[in-house]
């Protein structure tokens, strides 16, 4: 029988993380799984906490919370890993507001059938991603993507949101941060055996589909196909971002003359003329960065998902 760590973060989804665990540990019981639970307690912590699981001989890791908290189980799992500590897989239940990364890999927001899942103990490898620069010099891991621009502080602009919460507040940050964040930052772009300088007011570097909630950066992405899909959008106007908002919502904005779509396991973004906002899998990375060295990572950590 598989060994379950839960680890539990009970402040993500403004606090539905707390109240849905019972909910979870009784599921569990039912359907007769071995775990032991353990609350997060500060930022980082979910991370040190996967670590020492791995230690501890567990199987299974399991994220109980939004991306953020998936990001930390997962850089715990990966450090482990990396320094000979051993390994294991990871299990997501989403009750977090965007939930981007399991979208990216099959897993519902469910939190009944999330849990039957951990149970059917189906798993897959994924690719993970790593990132150096801004407030990490020394790299972070990351499972869905990384958000530059545009798109970072309309993250930035969401966790703002106290009285709203799930997909429409990334929709009223992204209306906000049309008027934040109009200015495009003179950026240099490295992968592919080429450079080139343009001035792109958003940048996604995307392992899965999904961010925000509901915006499709990547339709095509797959966490499995040893390859990072890229969106870059062109300096614009206000109205055509707005235009583009509704285009990102359907997934159909590669055919913007703005938009270009691409595909790399390597790339350097440097702002040449201004700075970047930057988040990994909606967790900060910088908000004035100046240079971010990106590369994925193939078929790095096995994830438990629907079959």
């Amino acid at each position: 029988m598989q060994k379950i760590k839960l680890i539990l973060n009970p402040v993500s989804g403004r606090g539905a993380g707390n109240t849905e665990q019972e909910h979870i540990e009784k599921k569990f019981n039912q359907l007769n799984l071995n775990f032991q639970t353990a609350r997060t307690e500060k930022p980082g912590h979910a991370a040190e906490l996967a670590r020492a699981a791995v230690k501890d001989g567990f199987d299974t890791v399991v994220a109980a919370g939004g991306d953020g908290t998936a990001n930390e189980v997962l850089n715990g799992l990966m450090i482990a890993k990396q320094a000979g500590e051993g390994s294991a897989a990871l299990g997501v239940i989403c009750v977090g507001r965007g939930n981007d990364f399991a979208y990216g890999v099959g897993i519902p927001a469910d939190v009944n059938r999330c849990c039957e899942i951990l149970a059917d103990n189906f798993q897959k490898t994924i690719d993970v991603g790593h990132v150096k620069g801004g407030d990490y010099p020394d790299g972070r891991f990351f499972g869905n993507g990384i958000g530059m621009g545009f798109d970072a502080v309309v993250g930035f602009e969401a966790l703002k949101l106290k009285w709203l919460t799930g997909f429409p507040s990334y929709i009223v940050a992204a209306i906000k941060t049309m008027f934040l964040y109009f200015h495009a930052p003179l950026i240099e772009l490295t992968y592919n055996g080429k450079t080139e300088n343009k001035r792109y007011i958003m940048v996604s570097v995307m392992n899965g589909r999904r961010m925000g909630g509901g915006f499709m950066m990547a339709p095509d992405g797959d966490p499995g196909d040893g390859k990072l899909n890229l969106c870059l959008v062109e300096e614009t106007t206000r109205r055509h971002i707005l235009k583009l908002m509704g285009d990102f919502m359907k997934g159909t904005q590669a055919a913007d003359d703005k938009v270009r779509i691409d595909l790399t396991d390597v790339i350097t973004i440097k702002a040449i003329d201004g700075t970047l906002p930057a988040h990994a899998d909606g967790e900060t990375l910088c908000e004035k960065g100046r240079t971010l060295n990106i590369n994925l990572l193939p078929a790095q950590l096995k994830i438990v998902c629907p079959r």
